[in-house]
């Protein structure tokens, strides 16, 4: 016993724990609350890392005590980690009730079932992924052709791994079949139940492929390569598919099978079972004590199996942006499964849960892991361990004192990109608030941006860009409140698209002068794009422009344009821009759309952003002087009391249509994606009373085109068949057949992406009437185009493009005024 080092002791509820010390591991033993001999073990794992200090638990143990007196489990093994070490490591109950009584120990090896999904299949994908042999946009059919039939041709990697692909829960096991090579042929003819990509649906369907699929890659079976390169790297000695007869006596047994077979060491999951106990879905048997190796592995970023950045990625949400259930390759972030993050860990943590009562938690922002292995099925299947797994982590939390909320935040920000919109969109609501504009703001403040610079120095010469939409609180217009504003002289007035009263839809815009001030009013919307620049010979004569616009928040809304042109003209004349910021009416936190390509700027595309970039004027101003090398004298004029979250409904604010066919925030929101395909020979409801709530053409047909794409089922929209005539632009005067569409969640729809699918829809159901040779004219991204030319499904359209997207929402970082 000389190596052994007496240091503390501990007491807890049940009892003395006396502790002692060896070079690499803590030991306690002291008593079970239940009768049964309890190891609390502290070990380092992290590079002989020891814990600060040792944690009293006994209000798990009270937790887990009731559940086995209320028969929801016979026993239970509790691993828990923090901070690099074993915290608590505890046996409770019994492992079998039937045939005879065997008390639990923690060496005990467990019928992981759906754990197998996250430990070995997603851990071998995420191998092959890095290394580049698979890429996660990928259509299965690709590796696997055999899967590419009976619609599934389009059905991605990413969408097995997230539970998006649409396949069944299940194979048929209805009709006798065995033999891993039927459950593949099986899994391959079976078409998807609901549309790919429209919907969360658990399915061991996906994993059975994905098993299919790392076998094909790799050249080994999938119990072989996760043997090699999981397994043994970690040295998870008592961790495999299919169990030696040697481990019976330490395996928990599960339940009676159809021939009151008790299963013990036989996987549980009966298609597993019928594949001979190796799957993608379920089979892997091992116990805690391994499973706490795996779990640390993935805390230190994933040493020994994985890189940290693959790591990130597989425990980040790679689910459709705009989806309510949260996943992560493989893994549960935030769904109806996610029971065992309990009400204290984040979201962000990462998990498993398997059917026969087994769970993992784990928690990069509090070093944490939570490792719960119960046979709540035993032994006639009647146990529940859902609600254990939520105390537990509960009391897990609380009892380590975990205060994940600042770390939460960081880590949330660093993982989520693109999944900004994502976020918002899952915690946001409409709210009653007070935004004042950057015109009120300016005006509280005594015009003091505005004044020049010394008393000596005259008034100062400014011009104002605005419209309609520039008016301030009390319902007056900008022009007025700057015409009378002290030490300024408002010398000139530039009007964008649509005039200064935003009424006129013509490129035929002149100039004229303001008939309740005189002052001159320069158009700069014309058929050229000389036309649609400041005049350089009215710039020289100012001080200053003010810059007083409602945008849209699309990037083919030419205001943003206009921006930048004034940002030019300025930096060429000398000269301050003052941007007096409004809101973005379709909220700050949407960011979707392909990213525009570069080189092909023009008067609808000013620079390389998304359709919709998630930022006001003011924002988009800071962007575009510093990453177009502009470098303007700027100032922005925040507003007061806006959140990133805010659909225009919820400021207070009165709405003023920024342009004649957008006429109310639903029109807004559905624009940035009905409008992509207003180019091409299909009428969006110009001239008639819903604008962009409208879609419609005389050779479509309204019931066939509403039913295919209900079908597609487009997360927060309806499709209503009807006839309208419009009165101007497209087949004005002519009876069209199309769609209303309705929005029934526009926290929960791509708006962009909707112009993805409407131009599918069309192109598949009309081919010899559609012509989509106009779209690239705003949609600005040509893969894009490519890829709907080519057939491809909306969805994984919108997939690829999401790298884009991540690419942007750094730059926009920077420049974002409102966080």
């Amino acid at each position: 016993m000389s190596n052994l080092e007496p240091t503390r002791s501990v007491v807890y509820s049940q009892g003395i724990i006396f502790t002692m010390k060896t070079k690499s591991c803590w030991f306690g033993v002291g008593c079970s609350v239940i009768g049964v001999l309890a190891i609390v073990c502290v070990q380092a794992v992290a590079e002989g890392k020891h814990p600060a200090t040792l944690v009293s638990l006994g209000g798990v143990d009270s937790i887990i005590a009731r559940a086995i007196t209320d028969a929801n489990i016979p026993g239970a093994v509790l691993v828990v980690g923090h901070d690099g070490a074993v915290v608590y490591r505890k046996a409770y109950g019994n492992r079998a009730l039937e045939p005879k009584i065997e008390a639990m120990t923690v060496d005990t090896v467990f019928d992981l079932a759906s754990l197998t999904k996250v430990i070995a299949t997603t851990t071998a994908m995420m191998q092959l992924f890095e290394q580049g042999r698979v890429r996660m946009n990928d259509p299965v059919a690709k590796y696997l052709p055999e899967f590419g039939q009976n619609g599934k041709e389009d059905i991605t990697l990413r969408q097995l791994m997230t539970h998006y692909s649409g396949m069944a829960p299940d194979l048929d096991l209805t009709t006798p079949w065995e033999g891993k090579n039927t459950a593949y042929q099986l899994a391959f003819v079976e078409p998807p139940e609901t549309t790919p990509g429209s919907g969360f649906v658990y399915s061991d369907i996906n994993f059975i492929t994905l098993g299919a699929l790392v076998e094909k890659v790799s050249g080994e079976t999938l119990d072989e390569y996760a043997t090699k390169h999981i397994f043994a790297p970690l040295k998870m000695t008592r961790t495999r598919f299919v169990p030696p007869a040697s481990w019976r006596a330490k395996i928990a047994p599960t339940q009676y099978d159809e021939k009151e077979h008790m299963l013990r060491g036989d996987v549980h999951d009966p298609t597993a079972r019928r594949m001979g106990g190796v799957a993608g879905h379920a089979g892997l048997f091992s116990t805690a004590d391994d499973l706490a190796k795996f779990a640390q592995a993935l805390l230190n970023g994933g040493r020994g199996i994985l890189s940290a950045d693959t790591v990130e990625k597989m425990t980040s949400p790679e689910q459709p942006p705009q989806a309510p259930v949260l996943r992560g390759f493989g893994w549960d972030i935030d769904s109806p499964f996610s029971s065992n993050r309990g009400d204290l860990l984040p979201v962000g943590s990462f998990g498993h849960t398997g059917f026969t009562g087994t769970s993992m938690w784990i928690d990069p922002t509090t070093q944490t892991y939570i490792i719960l292995l119960t046979n709540s099925v035993h032994p006639r299947g009647k146990g529940n361990a859902v609600g254990l797994r939520s105390k537990v982590a509960t009391e897990v939390a609380a009892a380590l004192a975990l205060n994940p909320s600042e770390k939460e935040a960081m880590r949330w920000k660093s993982i989520t990109g693109y999944n900004e919109a994502m976020s918002a969109s899952r915690h946001m609501g409409t709210r009653n608030g007070t935004v004042k504009n950057g015109i009120d703001v300016l005006e509280e403040h005594g015009f003091d941006v505005l004044q020049p610079a010394s008393a000596d120095s005259g008034k100062k010469r400014i011009g104002v860009v605005t419209n309609q939409t520039g008016i301030d609180g009390q319902g007056l217009r900008t022009i007025d409140v700057l015409a009378k504003a002290p030490g300024v002289s408002l010398e000139a007035i530039f009007s964008p698209e649509h005039g200064v009263t935003g009424t006129l839809d013509t490129t035929g815009i002149g100039n004229s002068v303001d008939e309740a001030t005189g002052i001159p009013v320069y158009s700069v919307y014309g058929g050229t794009d000389a036309a649609r620049r400041p005049p350089a010979d009215v710039m020289k004569y100012l001080d200053a422009v003010v810059f007083d616009i409602q945008d849209a928040g699309a990037r083919y809304y030419t205001y943003e344009t206009t921006l930048g042109y004034f940002l030019e003209g300025a930096a060429a004349a000398g000269i301050e821009l003052i941007v007096l910021d409004r809101p973005d009416p379709v909220t700050g936190s949407f960011v979707q759309g392909p990213v525009s390509d570069a080189g092909k700027e023009n008067f609808t595309d000013y620079w390389t952003v998304p359709v919709r970039p998630g930022m006001t004027m003011g924002e988009l101003a800071r962007m575009f002087n510093a990453e177009r090398n502009i470098n303007a004298k700027l100032t922005v004029v925040p507003m007061e009391g806006w959140q990133r979250g805010d659909w225009f409904d919820s400021t207070g604010l009165a709405w003023v249509n920024p342009s004649p066919n957008l006429r109310s925030v639903t029109e807004a929101a559905l624009y940035p994606g009905v409008a992509i395909i207003e180019g091409t020979n299909v009428s969006v409801g110009r001239g008639t009373d819903t604008p962009f709530e409208l879609l419609g053409a005389p050779w479509m047909k309204s019931k066939e085109l509403a039913a295919y794409l209900n079908a597609r089922g487009i997360a927060g929209l309806r499709f209503v068949p009807v006839t309208f005539t419009p009165t101007s632009s497209n087949y004005s005067g002519q009876m069209c057949s199309g769609v209303n569409i309705i929005v029934t969640d526009r926290n929960g729809f791509d708006a962009p992406e909707l112009g993805m699918e409407l131009a599918a829809a069309l192109r598949k159901l009309y081919p010899a009437d559609y012509k989509i040779e106009r779209l690239p004219e705003l949609l600005m991204n040509k893969s894009v185009y490519d890829a709907l030319l080519a057939g491809q499904d909306p969805r994984r359209i919108a997939q690829d493009w999401q790298e884009g997207l991540q690419k942007f929402v750094k730059i926009r970082e920077k420049y974002l005024i409102y966080k």
